[in-house]
């Protein structure tokens, strides 16, 4: 990623957003970090794997008319724990709808990034009637082999120190913090039960599903994402030309088509599609 991403989301972290105070639910095992925003239906807003909710702050005011806002860090992300240093989608799905149970939020509707997102997929399969609708940006149903070799290679020490400052500065325990979720990435590579969505299984989602996918994506070619939305019954996908893991800016929202994701999804979330 280019320079200026980075200082935009050091810049970013700074900045002072009207939300309640940080919050925390014991779930699982462990405590979850989360804060709310704005009032209206739930949306919750789901971060991918090694950065934090702080990710949606360039977001969160134009995504706050009209939702209530539930955005939490993931396990062992941000400020939320992980005392057994276990990590997968299908355990984070259960820590968010255990989040959601402590909220009485019964329905909601979902946006997720990458790791956000497989969340959310284990969630809407887990239980098809709690979302009302979802978006999933740069996710997948499964981990092909040059995503995992990837995950493989991932270390702290492989990490720009760009991205390290950043990271740093989200997550309050620091390079152990830090290289405990490179870990837990790497062991992701060796993992096949956790992310192994066969189009049966997938066609087993009844909300709308937009599926928002960059075209340059490094770790999820362009033909899963394909397979998914026709998979999917009431899907919608969105390809995004010249982008890659993080199209439309959704880290950083220094794209050029990061507003019309804005628009985009206010208009695909306020059911008229």
């Amino acid at each position: 990623m280019h320079k200026f991403l980075f200082l935009f989301l050091i810049l970013g972290c700074t900045l002072s957003i009207d939300a309640q105070e940080s919050q925390y639910v014991a779930v699982n095992g462990l405590k979850i970090h989360y804060k709310t925003y704005g009032s209206g239906t739930p949306l919750l807003l789901l971060h991918g794997f090694t950065v934090s909710s702080k990710v949606w702050d360039p977001w969160i005011e134009d995504l706050s008319k009209g939702h209530q806002l539930i955005v939490p860090d993931l396990r062992g992300h941000g400020h939320s724990s992980n005392p057994n240093n276990k990590f997968t989608h299908q355990l984070s799905a259960m820590d968010m709808y255990a989040l959601m149970d402590q909220l009485n939020i019964r329905q909601f509707k979902a946006i997720g990034h990458s790791s956000g997102g497989m969340t959310l997929t284990h969630m809407a399969t887990m239980d098809s009637a709690r979302i009302e609708a979802m978006i999933l940006v740069a996710s997948t149903s499964f981990f092909p082999e040059p995503c995992r070799a990837i995950q493989r290679g991932s270390t702290i020490e492989s990490q720009d120190e760009n991205w390290l400052t950043f990271l740093r500065a989200i997550h309050p325990g620091g390079d152990k913090q830090i290289s405990a979720l490179y870990a837990q990435f790497r062991n992701m590579a060796e993992v096949y039960h956790d992310m192994n969505f066969t189009p049966p299984y997938l066609a087993t989602i009844k909300c709308p599903t937009l599926i928002v996918h960059g075209d340059r994506d490094a770790f999820f070619p362009i033909d899963i994402p394909v397979d998914s939305y026709k998979a999917i019954p009431n899907a919608f996908l969105w390809v995004i030309p010249n982008e890659g893991h993080i199209p439309a800016g959704i880290v950083g929202r220094n794209s050029i088509w990061s507003d019309q994701f804005v628009i985009v999804a206010r208009e695909f979330l306020a059911g008229g599609w």
